[in-house]
């Protein structure tokens, strides 16, 4: 292994942290996803303190990852602009479309069993549910994630920028604010609330640009070589950076904590939760000379599979205890640490199945889809 390549393991130990806390955000609420609005404001505090913990991750950490690992390939192979695009169709419209499908009939387990599901049956004979579900990503609350990264490595020539001149990384602010700006105005038009989800989405995939700008300024310095020193100072930096970026969400998890429903993230308390991503992203690399073990780049091959399958195995744990009555005899503290405690584990047991699957494993990004492996295997022939 090279000095660089091995250098990559605290890339690989940041993706398996993030995909632990997306599953630990996920888990913290009741079952509509609200902060236990029956609750008292007692019960509340554990599930809104890990709910906070939990957004030190998120789906925007992910585009970072997925951003600096373009920025990367880019760098090394030089591809059109066709080639890289359609590289990237493959790698995530294709299971991007296998996901909605399964989840948009999953669903129906839950609506059954909730009480719900002739309504929501009659949402999937319309072409409206279906063209969102596969533009916008809603067959479920975490596949908005495939269909608007995608969008983003549109504008990587724009992002090549950063890679030129690192300073443009810093320009993530300024995409940032015009992106709640414009949102702002969005909310608060009087238009249908399908329009504005799309109308939304678009606005948040040009500022989402930004992420790109500011992974490929970050790949730009960790190319050319940061000495140790330096890295420690960025490693510091980023520390005091996300802490105050955490204390500046204090007042959207303190409303929550105290309302029981989660508000609207505005001003400063905007800014620390789109930020984040970028500082524990420079926390980690600041951390790339540390001793770092193997076993964070094993883990880190199942965390897009994770991400993926974690909300089904929460669907599931949420059946259970709704039908078994367990909901109604535990406090809200108990059932988030008991469904985090299952759902994680079971994630990470369910990617390595699906890893063994020929048929299935290229739809967590493990293996070659098998309309691929009959043309090789022609080919071959």
């Amino acid at each position: 292994m090279s000095a660089k390549s091995s250098r990559m393991v605290w890339f690989d130990a940041n993706r398996v942290w993030a995909a632990v806390g997306v599953v630990l955000i996920h888990s913290t609420t009741d079952f509509s996803g609200r902060p236990f609005p029956d609750a008292t404001v007692g019960e509340r505090v554990v599930p809104v303190f890990l709910r906070s913990l939990g957004e030190f991750s998120g789906s925007e950490m992910f585009f970072f990852f997925s951003l600096f690992l373009m920025a990367l390939r880019i760098d090394r192979r030089r591809p059109t602009y066709r080639e890289a695009i359609t590289t990237q169709a493959e790698r995530l419209l294709v299971p991007f479309a296998f996901w909605t499908v399964f989840y948009a009939l999953f669903r129906l387990i839950k609506a059954q069993a909730f009480g719900y599901a002739p309504q929501y049956a009659e949402t999937l004979t319309q072409t409206d549910t279906w063209v969102a579900f596969f533009l916008l990503g809603k067959s479920q609350y975490h596949m908005h994630f495939l269909p608007t990264l995608f969008a983003i490595f549109l504008f990587y020539p724009v992002m090549r920028l950063a890679m030129r001149y690192p300073l443009l990384g810093v320009s993530l602010f300024a995409t940032l604010g015009a992106m709640d700006h414009a949102q702002a105005f969005l909310w608060s038009l009087d238009i249908s609330p399908l329009m504005r989800d799309y109308l939304v989405r678009i606005t948040k995939v040009w500022g989402y640009v930004g992420y790109g700008l500011a992974a490929f300024a970050l790949y730009s310095l960790w190319r050319d070589g940061l000495p140790r020193g330096e890295s420690k100072l960025i490693g510091r930096g980023a520390f005091y950076f996300a802490s105050m970026a955490y204390l500046a969400t204090m007042p959207f998890f303190g409303s929550a904590l105290l309302t029981g429903e989660w508000g609207v993230r505005t001003g400063w308390d905007y800014f620390g939760h789109f930020l984040m991503p970028l500082f524990m992203f420079s926390l980690f690399m600041g951390r790339q000379y540390a001793d770092w073990s193997p076993h964070w780049s094993k883990m880190a091959r199942y965390t897009f599979g994770i991400y993926l399958v974690h909300p089904l195995l929460i669907d599931l744990f949420d059946i259970f205890a709704f039908k078994t009555g367990l909901s109604g005899v535990i406090s809200p503290a108990l059932l988030v640490l008991m469904r985090f405690s299952v759902v994680l584990p079971a994630a990470l047991g369910l990617s390595k199945l699906i890893e063994r699957s020929d048929l299935l494993a290229w739809t967590i990004g493990l293996g070659v889809a098998p309309w691929k492996m009959r043309g090789a295997t022609a080919a071959k022939g």
